[in-house]
């Protein structure tokens, strides 16, 4: 008791002389310098944060805009049948360009499955190299494919400028290639079904050479560039060579290109580009009747060239040896 007694006068007495109060004040100083301190720390590393992300939001905008420019934006600015599509559009459409998208590729390029916001379907093109030569080419396959609108003929819908290398949308087609129907999947393919796809990729190329406003040459038609629906329609793909022909030349002088197999003699020779050189490469029907590849090193050497073998096979009337059964 006489303890507790005295414990009770020291904190009266501090009480009365002021000590308490002091006390109390000084920690009240402390914790209000410690808030601000913290308060201020707290509002450097946010505005630092914003200022980090604002630059970098910044310089992604600055290279989105120097991509669409290299790869064409400003000349394609007038294309009005295309729709435009983001970056991020199409990268959540293939799932981050993911390796089970793919749906096709070759040389020079790789062939995604899309899915777009409003679960459309397409197929989306993407170069695997970004030169000067190649842009050109996609700026050409994007104004001719603008302007033609045929059931035999792929279907763009859009495009994009905004990445590294330009991206093209197409219409999906589930069918895959002629060129898989007859060499990959051993699929049987009836005579009535061959005759279809043959009528209907010569209405293509008919189309392309005499209806459109300015003759355009494809100039690499081949069995892996029509695709086929589930249908079994017909439709020519891959515009990235092809050329408008003036309608008051009768050929083009270009660089070679084509496939070996495809390629006419003519055209190789001497360069000169004319429609007849799409309908050579028309040969693709000796695939569809023969069921054999147009070039083929499993073969004998003097059954390599399919197009050789076709022609001398119908001179010595032995076409029925080297049909398909």
């Amino acid at each position: 008791m006489c303890l507790s007694q005295g414990i009770r006068r020291r904190w009266v007495h501090g009480m009365k002389n002021g000590t308490g109060c002091t006390v109390s004040q000084s920690r009240t100083k402390t914790i209000r310098l410690a808030l601000s301190i913290c308060v201020g720390l707290l509002v450097l590393l946010v505005g630092g944060s914003l200022g980090f992300w604002g630059l970098k939001k910044r310089k992604f905008i600055k290279l989105k805009q120097k991509f669409f420019e290299r790869n064409g934006g400003l000349l394609l600015g007038s294309v009005k049948n295309a729709k435009t599509f983001t970056a991020e559009d199409l990268k959540k459409a293939t799932n981050n360009y993911h390796p089970t998208r793919v749906i096709g590729q070759g040389r020079f390029g790789v062939v995604y499955k899309g899915i777009l916001q409003n679960n459309q379907i397409v197929a989306i093109k993407k170069s695997k190299f970004c030169d000067q030569s190649q842009v050109a080419e996609f700026i050409n396959e994007i104004s001719l494919l603008t302007t033609i609108i045929h059931k035999n003929i792929v279907r763009l819908l859009g495009f994009c400028l905004e990445t590294e290398v330009p991206l093209l949308v197409y219409e999906y087609i589930s069918n895959d290639t002629l060129f898989d129907q007859i060499h990959v999947q051993n699929s049987l393919l009836s005579w009535e079904k061959r005759m279809k796809i043959a009528l209907e990729t010569a209405n293509g190329l008919a189309y392309l050479h005499f209806k459109t406003e300015v003759p355009i040459l494809h100039r690499d038609i081949k069995s892996s560039n029509v695709l086929l629906d589930n249908n079994f329609t017909a439709k020519i793909a891959d515009f990235g060579a092809s050329r408008l022909k003036p309608i008051d030349e009768t050929h083009l002088t270009t660089l070679v290109q084509g496939t070996l197999g495809y390629l006419d003699p003519e055209y190789f020779h001497t360069s000169q580009l004319t429609d007849r050189s799409d309908v050579y490469s028309f040969g693709v029907v000796a695939e569809l009747i023969t069921g054999r590849k147009s070039v083929s090193s499993e073969n004998p050497e003097c059954e390599r060239n399919l197009a050789k073998l076709f022609v001398t096979a119908v001179n010595e009337e032995g076409i029925d040896k080297i049909l398909d059964d």
